[in-house]
Parts: structure tokens; C-alpha cells; sequence
């Protein structure tokens, strides 16, 4: 591993200055960098434990996906976020799995679960860092049920677009309505009829695969 990927290592990981000699070249011998294109399959049910990944660039994007194939998105994670949900297998309290997909073309770095799971078993500070990362990702879990099941659908989409724009940095959301559907584990002719209601309303402009905000107040007002 290159000297600048450890560096990202000792960075991201707050737990490396308490990690031994031998831990150390464990995880660092461990960790490679990996190029994920927009819309790769990262890690699903199907896939083995991936293990810990460490985003240099892009964004990914964790979701759950129903037996009838409905995506829910749970939450994205971008540059210099750290990833614990595609360890989960080294996890014992977590029991459900998680599927993870590149929402644009990813640089991570990914350390194998084998190697974590050996450092955690190990180290109280790694294992304290896991469970606290995994903690704190389920709060935003637990948001996103919250928008399901007690949020109204054009509540819900406002505050995907608004979401969305943040991530992308503009007022344009270069989304397809079907796109949008898929990522809020909804049907396409939901979001397109309430699309249709905003661009009525003066709030988005609507274009060919893509959504642009004309009125962000009024869709803050319904948030």
C-alpha cells in the first residue's frame, strides 16, 4: 500500500495511534484501493463481507432491497466518510444486510473483514470505533423508516429534491423520474404525478432527465 493510503488510514481511522506495531501492518497490508464506476453493485446480500471501505472520492449509496425487488435508500456516504455497514458480518448485533451501490464513480479504499475483525477482536479502541460508527449510521437508518411510514409522499420527495441538490451542489438534479423512484423505494408514476403537481405550482421545472428547483422556500415550507 502506497505511503499516502496509509496516511488516509491514520486519518480516517481514530483509532489507529492506539493500534499496535503488528495491527497496524495487519490492516495496512489488508487495504486496497479500489475503482467503483456509477452504478456498480458494491456489496448485496448475495456478496460475501466485503469489509470496511474508506471513501477517497464520489458517493455510495446504502440501501435495503424488499423480496419484490423496492429499494429504500438508508443513507449515502461520500469523500473522507467511512463505511462500517459493508463489514457487517464482523458486526455480531447487526442481523440484517445492506446493499451498497456507487452513485458516481468511487475511488475507496477497502480494508477485508478478516483483517478488521482480527483487529477489533483484539483492540477495544477499533471495536469501540465500529459499534459507534454503526450506532450512529443507524440513527440515519431509523430517520429513513421515519419518512416511510409516518411522512406524507410530497413531504418525502421534498425533501429527497432538496437533498439531492445538496448532494449534486446545484439546482438542477440530473435524475430520471425513475431514478427517483428507485432511491426513495417508491413506483415511478407516484413521483411522476407528484412532480407534475410541483411544475404546476411553480416549484421545479421539469426537463429530460432532470428536475430543477425553482422554488426552494416553497419546498422548505412543506418540510
Amino acid at each position: 500500500m502506497k505511503e499516502t493510503e496509509i496516511s488516509i488510514l491514520k486519518d480516517r481511522l481514530p483509532f489507529w495511534n492506539r493500534l499496535s506495531s503488528e495491527e497496524k501492518l495487519l490492516l495496512s497490508q489488508n487495504a486496497v484501493s479500489v475503482l467503483y464506476d456509477k452504478h456498480t453493485a458494491i456489496h448485496t446480500a448475495d456478496f460475501e463481507c466485503i469489509g470496511i471501505l474508506l471513501v477517497k472520492s464520489g458517493t455510495l449509496r446504502v440501501y435495503m432491497l424488499s423480496e419484490d425487488g423496492k429499494e429504500i435508500t438508508l443513507y449515502r456516504i461520500s469523500s473522507g466518510d467511512v463505511c462500517i455497514l459493508s463489514a457487517a458480518c464482523v458486526l455480531q448485533a447487526i442481523t440484517f444486510d445492506v446493499c451498497i451501490d456507487a452513485v458516481s464513480d468511487c475511488d475507496v479504499i477497502q480494508i477485508s473483514s478478516a483483517a478488521f475483525s482480527k483487529v477489533m477482536g483484539e483492540n477495544v479502541y477499533a471495536e469501540a470505533f465500529a459499534y459507534k460508527l454503526a450506532t450512529e449510521r443507524f440513527s440515519d437508518v431509523m430517520w429513513a423508516m421515519q419518512q416511510i411510514l409516518f411522512m406524507s409522499f410530497d413531504r418525502r420527495l421534498a425533501t429527497f429534491l432538496i437533498d439531492e441538490s445538496a448532494a449534486q451542489g446545484s439546482e438542477s438534479i440530473k435524475m430520471t423520474h425513475e431514478e427517483i423512484a428507485r432511491m426513495m423505494g417508491s413506483a415511478r408514476e407516484v413521483v411522476t404525478r407528484m412532480l407534475k403537481y410541483f411544475s404546476s405550482e411553480g416549484w421545479v421545472e421539469l426537463s429530460r432527465g432532470m428536475v430543477k428547483i425553482r422554488d426552494r422556500e416553497k419546498l422548505m415550507e412543506i418540510i
